[in-house]
């Protein structure tokens, strides 16, 4: 969960890390800028994670006919990681 959390909060600096950088070289090259457009930026970020959450329903695998094996302790202490196996067809 934390990955996922973290995904969407790069998704939603990338705008922000990009006007920044742009902004930096332009000043460099002696170009005027105007003010920063925080408010486009944030809904160009929304925007990222909306698209980022309609792929991620669109392409994550289907696991609801999956069987879930969950994780055990074992004789020395260590937990194994639950897992999905495939659930057997019927014939």
């Amino acid at each position: 969960m934390p990955r996922v959390v973290l995904i969407r909060l790069v998704l939603i600096a990338l705008p922000f890390v990009v006007w920044f950088f742009w902004r930096a070289v332009a000043r460099r090259t002696g170009r005027e800028m105007g003010s920063t457009p925080y408010a486009w930026l944030f809904a160009a970020g929304a925007v990222l994670v909306g698209l980022s959450l309609i792929g991620t329903a669109v392409f994550h695998r289907d696991n609801r006919e999956d069987r879930y094996v969950p994780g055990e302790v074992t004789a020395s202490g260590t937990v194994t990681r639950g897992y999905f196996e495939k659930a057997p067809t019927p014939k």
